[in-house]
């Protein structure tokens, strides 16, 4: 769960004051912050569609890559965000590679509790918006102290840094009650009395 938050806080740290950013910093008009938002939509859908492929096979790989990309590509942004283009592409990559992130934690997270899946899920959902709530607190703080707008990218590139840290230290494998491949399941004794032999029902019937 700390992942999630830390992951999904690191976008959402720079995200939640890109208007400033667009119109204060790069020099954006405020009627094109809509299409600037636009691309970040795509920037999402493509991420998720991204992490969503390679999560079953390559989930861990696919978290290092995407977190370890995602603190780079925010560091960065203090500097891109000075240019109109060179913003665009960066918010694209930063929505990208931070939603990329959510099918991979979503799947880790059910593995680890196989027995409560739905209940992990729902948690899991809420480390999501706690991440969104905590990254955007902290950026605030960062701008009441006067540090500019870009600064919250800085914030944003230690929480997925943070992330990764804890990714990098997470075993390989995910603990759960799944049956393993070539291990048969014993009947609970429960159904064992429903499977009898011919000729065995008891004595009177």
């Amino acid at each position: 769960m700390a992942m999630t938050v830390l992951g999904i806080g690191g976008v959402f740290a720079a995200i939640t004051y890109i208007t400033p950013m667009m119109t204060e910093i790069a020099g954006y008009a405020p009627s094109s912050v809509t299409w600037l938002l636009v691309l970040l939509g795509l920037g999402m859908v493509g991420g998720s569609l991204i992490g969503g492929k390679f999560a079953d096979r390559h989930l861990m790989p696919m978290l290092y890559v995407s977190l370890g990309a995602l603190a780079l590509v925010l560091s960065l942004f203090t500097v891109t965000a000075h240019n109109k283009i060179a913003e665009a592409v960066t918010l694209v990559l930063i929505d990208a590679l931070g939603f990329a992130t959510v099918p991979p934690l979503q799947k880790r997270v059910l593995d680890q509790a196989a027995g409560a899946p739905t209940l992990a899920s729902a948690v899991n959902i809420g480390a999501f918006n706690l991440g969104n709530a905590l990254s955007a607190w902290l950026g605030g703080l960062v701008i009441a102290a006067g540090l500019g707008y870009t600064d919250p990218n800085w914030v944003g590139a230690v929480l997925a840094a943070s992330a990764l840290v804890l990714a990098a230290f997470q075993p390989a494998g995910a603990p759960g009650d799944r049956q393993r491949p070539g291990r048969r399941r014993e009947q609970p004794a429960s159904n064992r009395s429903l499977w009898r032999r011919p000729g065995t029902e008891p004595a009177g019937r």
